[in-house]
């Protein structure tokens, strides 16, 4: 029973099988100009509902860190929440990629960011060069606490940050998940409403290595060429990861994925709050689960062979312990019924 992490388990047989079919072909093209590189940015124009540029990376700190190098220059400001990952798990790659732009972290209920502290942070920076000069914003959807932006609050952002001429950039390693849980269409959740450049996650939803940095502005992208060079971040048999991504999209395999590790972690959700003994600390909208639990039953389920980990939270009891569940298109769903079951056991 493992809720560690969906980076846990591993590929999905589908994307699988693509590799190994890719591998079959004698030789291609290397460095990302495959063919089914280019099939990756037409299928993505075709899910988002309009022309973007996609550029296929191996991991979630490389699409996050040189997207936002491309909407934040060196002297300038990315807003992000104080929990997001680029501001707690990217060891300073942000800053690194973008040549020294500053984090400027925001707190907020959830992992989100609300307008009103955005437009509350935005006015201590008025002294001209003195300071970053605000140039971006960053949304992680779904938040590092498992909740979700809806177009309705990245919309209510962008009205905030664009008449400053601030960039948006959307942390998307569990879009899909984000996306099957509000029900709207990728186009609504990103473009519609004001998202510039989205990292486009899948190894967390049933890939190996399968991120792409997707451009809603072309002009963002002119040079990403020589930033995924210069960043180590390009792949020389590229074909495996265009294979990876088309296989991902193909009959709706990332959507189908999402929604599954979504209805799980619901389902672990109210069977954690169904105990007296246990508090839901967020509600379920993706496919993570928050909760308070006492230490004692902690313990116990942790030495029965259960896998999760416990979450920095203030405002505990001293008998209680904040932890993170995480669900996978691949958890066995036997595995959340036995885990509920242990949990209740020693509650």
């Amino acid at each position: 029973m493992n809720f560690a992490s969906d980076n846990v388990y591993g590929v999905d047989p589908r994307i699988m099988q693509a590799m190994v079919d890719a591998n079959t072909r004698l030789t291609d093209v290397s460095y990302c100009h495959d063919e089914g590189a280019k099939a990756v940015e037409q299928r993505l124009s075709q899910i988002f509902g309009k022309d973007v540029k996609a550029f296929l990376v191996m991991n979630g700190t490389g699409a996050n860190s040189l997207s936002l190098s491309t909407i934040a220059p060196p002297h300038g400001g990315i807003f992000c929440h104080e929990s997001s990952h680029i501001n707690t798990d990217e060891c300073n790659c942000p800053e690194l990629f973008t040549g020294g732009a500053k984090l400027i972290p925001l707190p907020g209920e959830g992992g989100k960011i609300a307008p009103a502290t955005v437009a509350n942070k935005l006015n201590y920076f008025g002294h001209g060069e003195h300071a970053p000069k605000p140039t971006a914003i960053s949304l992680s959807n779904a938040t590092e606490l498992g909740r979700v932006y809806s177009p309705d609050d990245i919309a209510a952002l962008t009205a905030v940050v664009r008449p400053k001429g601030m960039k948006l950039h959307m942390d998307g390693a569990r879009f899909a998940n984000a996306l099957v849980s509000i029900g709207c269409t990728p186009a609504e959740l990103t473009w519609k409403v004001g998202i510039d450049v989205l990292s486009f996650g899948g190894t967390k939803n049933g890939g190996m290595m399968l991120e792409a940095v997707v451009f809603f502005d072309a002009a963002l992208a002119e040079d990403f060429l020589y930033r995924r060079k210069r960043a180590g971040q390009l792949q020389s048999k590229g074909r495996f990861l265009s294979a990876q991504m088309l296989a991902y999209l193909a009959d709706d395999v990332w959507l189908a994925n999402a929604k599954r590790a979504n209805r799980l972690a619901s389902e672990l959700g109210k069977g954690i709050s169904a105990s007296n003994h246990m508090r839901l600390s967020q509600p379920v909208e993706a496919n993570e689960v928050f909760a308070v639990l006492p230490k004692a039953s902690f313990d116990a389920v942790q030495a029965k062979g259960a896998f999760f980990y416990d979450w920095p939270i203030d405002g505990l009891n001293e008998d209680e312990i904040h932890c993170r569940f995480v669900t996978s298109w691949a958890t066995p769903e036997e595995h959340v019924k036995d885990f509920i079951a242990l949990l209740r056991s020693h509650a």
